[in-house]
């Protein structure tokens, strides 16, 4: 029987940044601490916190060169809240699980495992792994839950799937995996909560649009297709990475600039997106500001959007028609603009906007004629870590 004093603490490491939140587990969830730290290894390294008990916010600026010096501010700053002793576990999430299928407890064996796969995400996987094992060393009777980005994709059918290269590299290994899948997962169980069983079984295109941005299609609460594929700097433009582009660059690049893959992997990740395109700004708040006056910030804005119409209008013919639309993530939850601009190429699928509702971040932005409903969805990963780890440890 789980005690009202017991919480979960979830820990999400992205890149650049650890977000952070404390649950209580009562008879659902309840949300006592958040927060973040953001621009590690920057000069601008800003740590910001909610205490949902007391009320207090706060935003300080700090110094960490790394991840390492990140989770060890976290753990010191943490200890020092009356109520991080109710933690009894924690749960982390692991932006690449392979063919791992649901949430694990840490083992030894599974973090060497994820050690051995480091080289296929190289931006996330090692620091996550140093995070967890920071928590071990300090807490090393806390039970850790391990939640992958990429087991919610592990529906996809074979040829979803499979790259057109060599077999042998196939049986590495290398696949189209998918990531957010954690944010995924959550949108699929509120889609559930605010509609019904049988709405959630549909014809569905989830858009997680933010820094990092990504589609998936789902069909009967399955993914059936997502636009990232081996690493997460595949598919759309996002801020600072590609997205898709034609392999060829990647020789080309090497030769002719001599760039070892150290540095094309730089280029494509933190060089590229958004801020490439514009030469600005990797933010779309900025780029949606400068676009009338600058003819840079206006295609890398045009750009965005235009790839999301593609990749929905291609999901439209894996699922065999569309019923339901959902805009989360940063961009798609609180930018109408961009939500406007991405529909207004769909009508031909029988997409109409309330422009009313969508300036107004209703639920739902759509009008009551359009064949498709368009909902706005908070998205929440913390929360999802959080009601995983929970459904697999008993306190």
């Amino acid at each position: 029987m789980k005690s009202v004093a017991d919480s979960v603490l979830s820990i999400n490491c992205g890149s650049s940044s650890i977000k952070f939140a404390i649950y209580g587990i009562e008879a659902t969830l309840t949300e006592s601490l958040s927060g973040e730290i953001e621009s590690i290894g920057t000069k601008r390294t800003v740590f910001n916190f909610k205490n949902f008990i007391t009320g207090q916010k706060s935003s300080l600026n700090i110094t960490a060169d790394g991840h390492n010096e990140a989770g060890a501010f976290l753990i010191d700053w943490l200890e020092k809240q009356a109520f991080f002793v109710s933690v009894k576990f924690a749960a982390h999430r692991i932006v690449h699980g392979m063919k791992h299928t649901a949430p694990e407890l840490v083992t030894p064996e599974l973090l060497d495992e994820l050690k051995q796969i480091s080289a296929y995400d190289p931006e996330h996987l090692p620091d996550e792994i140093k995070l967890i094992e920071l928590f071990t060393s300090h807490y090393p009777v806390l039970p850790q839950i391990a939640c992958f980005d990429t087991s919610f994709h592990t529906s996809m059918p074979a040829v979803a799937k499979i790259l057109a290269i060599p077999r042998r590299y196939h049986a590495m290994g290398i696949q189209r995996y998918g990531f957010h899948g954690l944010s995924y997962a959550f949108l699929m169980e509120e889609l559930k909560r605010v509609t019904d069983d049988e709405n959630a079984k549909g014809k569905i295109i989830l858009a997680h649009l933010g820094s990092g941005a990504s589609l998936v299609a789902v069909k009967n609460g399955a993914s059936m297709d997502t636009s990232m594929g081996f690493t997460p700097t595949s598919g759309l433009p996002m801020s600072t990475r590609t997205g898709d582009i034609d392999p060829g660059v990647a020789a080309y690049l090497m030769r002719s600039e001599n760039l070892n893959a150290e540095q094309f992997s730089h280029l494509i990740n933190f060089e590229s997106g958004l801020l490439g395109i514009s030469g600005t700004s990797a933010d779309m708040r900025e780029l949606l500001k400068l676009q009338d006056s600058d003819s840079r910030a206006h295609e890398a804005v045009e750009l965005f959007c235009y790839q999301i119409q593609k990749w929905i209008g291609s999901y439209f013919v894996v699922l065999g028609g569309l019923d339901t639309i959902v805009f989360s993530g940063g961009i798609g939850e609180h930018s109408p603009e961009i939500r406007s601009q991405i529909c207004d190429g769909l009508v031909c699928l029988g997409i109409e906007l309330d422009e009313i509702k969508n300036m107004n971040n209703e639920p739902i932005i759509s009008t009551s004629t359009s064949r498709v409903c368009v909902r706005v969805i908070k998205t929440n990963e913390e929360l999802m870590m959080a009601r995983m780890a929970c459904r697999i440890i008993t306190v």
